[in-house]
């Protein structure tokens, strides 16, 4: 993603607004947690590595938060979470 929004904002309903800039900041964290650890594994230099794999864990808390704040606007998005959820258990 690297700060592009993935969505036309201007298109969004404004009912829909919060809920899209939520799963638009779950994205960028996810992009970054991505970004980071892929960084670590090139770095030959273990105190760089160790910072870059800590960045990435923070940003795995961003997406608990944005995650959190998502499930309390849109109501639909944690029942379709917990199916989800379910159905990648009968798989286990």
């Amino acid at each position: 993603m690297l700060s592009q929004l993935p969505t036309n904002i201007d298109k969004v309903p404004k009912e829909k607004l919060n809920q899209e800039i939520l799963r638009a900041g779950m994205i960028a964290e996810l992009d970054a947690v991505n970004f980071y650890e892929q960084m670590a594994e090139l770095a030959t230099d273990k105190s760089l590595k160790e910072i870059l794999l800590d960045v990435a864990r923070e940003e795995k808390t961003h997406v608990g938060e944005f995650q959190t704040l998502l499930l309390r606007l849109d109501q639909e998005q944690g029942e379709e979470l917990e199916k989800g959820r379910k159905e990648a258990e009968e798989h286990v």
